[in-house]
């Protein structure tokens, strides 16, 4: 059977389950993203593993690279339904290693698989999307996508925090890994005998080199998150040496031009990279400030990602509808704009103790700001492509948002364990933060036009 191209809605009788198991699988992940930046404070606090806190979070998405290359070419090759199925699996996985582990080491190897997972899931939903729903409904799925974390943002954090101070933070991965295969069961039924579209012949040698070259990103990112744990004489040259061979490791994974700011898709996917890192490299300490500054429990502290993510499926609506009449260029002042208020805001108050307040209302800016601008940039990036490089583009947008990610968050943890703590190192983090808003003007201005001309 295959899903007619005219139909006019997401939610039209022949559409509807494969988007409500897509948003459903979409949604699970916002829950886990969400519990574990509230929850993680408290885990490497019981598994004594401080001082890899960043690689909790630059573990995961650095191995998402791999899922991400393998999917895309998987895709590309025979379709995404096997790509899908088999990240799903590996996504639970992990989320049952985590949850299970004794030590902060086991801990992070489920991070690590369940990273795998959620980087595959990420391309192959992106190409599912691609084959079945036509160009002017991608807006629409996008933002429902992005709409799927408004009831994450609503009780995802607050509830993480409850669990892990109530009962156990192990129930924040295990619930989820359980949820996640319900939804997985109900998007493969309803996917059973809907045609994805058949794949290319594809060089085996070539695909090799971008999972070989994947690794080698993914290590070093790893390697980065790991040399917060050494000296600093030894942790920063080697986690700088590691960011030179990860922008040349990468390369080929990208479009071309892609680390020089080409005009259109290259520009796409070089700002996805930048801000990505720029906002989770900043939310990932937002309630280890809350915690540590202001005597925030762990409940309390998620009250600045619950509001964050509100706005963020907020501005991801006004997108899906508005996005074409806005245009790029405003999209992007605007995005950058609220994003870079929020981060000076969250400054301010790490370094002169201001009222927590600030960071909670604050940190909202920021969620509005990624909510108008991530959605755009996954449409511009499937109107830039064809049915040949579908799997690749979406695979580059991924990669760029996971290192990105990645590499932001592992060298704020390299600064807060070199300046020790403190209101410092917290400044430290959100300054590096506000330089990243700003350098993502420079690819910012140079999207090009691809969505607003499809419309026409």
């Amino acid at each position: 059977m295959t899903l007619p191209e005219a139909a006019a809605s997401i939610w039209d009788r022949h559409r509807i389950w494969v988007s409500l198991g897509a948003v459903a699988l979409i949604f699970l992940a916002a829950i886990e993203a969400l519990a574990v930046t509230t929850v993680m404070p408290i885990v490497s606090e019981a598994l004594n593993g401080e001082a890899l806190f960043a690689v909790a979070f630059a573990g995961t998405l650095a191995t998402s690279v791999i899922g991400m290359v393998a999917a895309g070419a998987w895709s590309d090759a025979r379709g995404p339904r096997g790509a899908l199925y088999a990240a799903v699996a590996l996504f639970v996985a992990g989320l049952l290693l985590s949850g299970f582990a004794v030590t902060m080491h086991q801990f992070l190897i489920g991070r690590l698989v369940q990273g795998l997972g959620s980087g595959g899931q990420t391309v192959a939903l992106y190409v599912v999307v691609a084959r079945l729903y036509p160009p002017h409904l991608h807006g629409r799925i996008f933002a429902a996508f992005a709409a799927a974390w408004v009831v994450p943002s609503m009780i995802g954090p607050f509830l993480a925090g409850a669990v892990a101070e109530y009962l156990d933070w192990r129930w924040a991965f295990l619930g989820v890994a359980v949820l996640t295969a319900a939804a997985f069961l109900m998007i493969a039924v309803r996917l059973r005998g809907v045609s994805l579209g058949g794949g290319e012949p594809q060089d085996r040698r070539a695909l090799l080199t971008r999972l070989l070259l994947a690794v080698v990103v993914a290590v070093l990112a790893v390697v980065i998150g790991f040399s917060a744990d050494m000296a600093p004489a030894i942790g920063w040259p080697l986690a700088v040496g590691s960011v030179v061979i990860i922008a040349f490791a990468v390369l080929p994974l990208l479009p071309r031009r892609t680390l020089r700011a080409g005009d259109g898709l290259p520009s796409v996917v070089l700002m996805r990279g930048i801000v990505a890192g720029a906002f989770f490299s900043t939310e990932a300490y937002i309630p280890y400030l809350l915690m540590e500054k202001f005597d925030f429990t762990a409940t309390w502290a998620g009250i600045a990602l619950m509001l964050a993510a509100f706005a963020w499926a907020g501005a991801s609506a006004v997108q899906g509808r508005y996005g074409e009449r806005l245009g790029n260029h405003r999209i992007t002042l605007i995005s950058l704009s609220l994003i870079l208020i929020a981060m000076v805001g969250v400054l301010l108050t790490a370094l002169f103790d201001i009222s927590p307040v600030i960071v909670i209302i604050g940190w909202a800016f920021a969620g509005g700001g990624m909510g108008l601008l991530y959605p755009r940039l996954t449409v511009l990036t499937l109107a830039y492509s064809t049915d040949a490089n579908q799997g690749f583009n979406s695979s580059a947008l991924s990669i760029s948002d996971a290192a990105g990610s990645a590499v932001a968050i592992a060298f704020a943890g390299l600064g807060v364990a070199t300046l020790g703590g403190g209101a410092g190192a917290f400044g430290a983090v959100f300054a590096f933060g506000v330089g990243l808003v700003l350098l993502a003007l420079v690819p910012g201005l140079r999207l090009g036009h691809a969505a607003e001309s499809q419309a026409r």
